[in-house]
């Protein structure tokens, strides 16, 4: 598969349909390319060739230790950019999920650290919440215009 698009295009990368969909009904003209949760080899594929046409990756996934295991994988394969995905975003996330009553979800299974933040694990094992995408996502569909 061959593309031509403009270098370093920027392509925002995410985990959850839920927040393509959301893009879609708020009409938001980023680039944005769905894992749909682990990344499949079709996904794989796709990201290979937009990386060979000199694309840049942005990548926004859950806030769980699968999550962050996922976003390692694509930051290390692809030089991808976190995108809000700091310990700094998760402690302003959680913080207002339990402001706003949102139930907690329980961080459970084994620890992974983020290989672009070494304070994010420690921040969420000391919060001890699982966020989902869709905590983040009216920032995101800020983002993505």
């Amino acid at each position: 598969m061959q593309m031509e698009l403009p270098y370093r295009t920027r392509i925002h990368v995410c985990e959850n349909p839920r927040v393509v969909e959301a893009a879609a009904d708020a009409g938001c003209g980023e680039p944005l390319i769905c894992t749909s949760g682990s990344a499949t080899t079709v996904v794989l594929t796709l990201l290979d060739a937009l990386a060979a046409a000199g694309c840049a990756f942005v990548y926004h996934g859950d806030f769980d230790w699968p999550g962050i295991m996922l976003a390692n994988r694509v930051v290390e394969r692809y030089g991808a950019e976190p995108w809000r995905m700091g310990a700094e975003d998760y402690e302003y996330l959680a913080t207002r999920a339990q402001a706003h009553g949102t139930p907690q979800l329980l961080l459970s299974g084994p620890r992974a650290e983020a290989v672009w933040d070494a304070e994010l694990a420690p921040a969420m094992e000391a919060l001890g919440i699982a966020l989902h995408e869709e905590a983040a996502l009216d920032l995101l569909l800020e983002d993505l215009g």
